[in-house]
């Protein structure tokens, strides 16, 4: 089964809380956990985005692939880690926004 994505959720709610805890919602209607979730970023192809993303999850559980854009400006970057429930999903979407530049797909 593949992953809800954050983008998947409509953007009508009123403010970040509502949409998370829609999010939340859909999460746990349509994924199974504990399981691997895949989270997949775009990022600037220049600075230290990745570096920053690479802190927020769990080094020992964790795979990291990225693919540079045509041009090397942006760079794609996917994570799949295993998680327990649908509110460390949202949890990790939470830390990674933080982040200012980065594109959550």
């Amino acid at each position: 089964m593949s992953n809800i994505n954050i983008q998947d959720v409509p953007d009508g709610a009123d403010n970040k809380e509502d949409f998370y805890k829609v999010f939340k919602e859909r999460l746990e209607d349509i994924e199974t956990f504990p399981s691997d979730y895949t989270f997949k970023f775009i990022i600037p192809g220049a600075g230290e985005h990745q570096a920053e993303i690479k802190k927020i999850f769990p080094e020992d559980k964790t795979k990291y692939t990225n693919k540079e854009s045509k041009t090397g400006k942006y760079l794609s970057l996917t994570v799949v880690t295993y998680l327990e429930n649908a509110d460390a999903v949202v949890d990790y979407y939470k830390q990674v926004s933080a982040i200012k530049g980065v594109i959550m797909l």
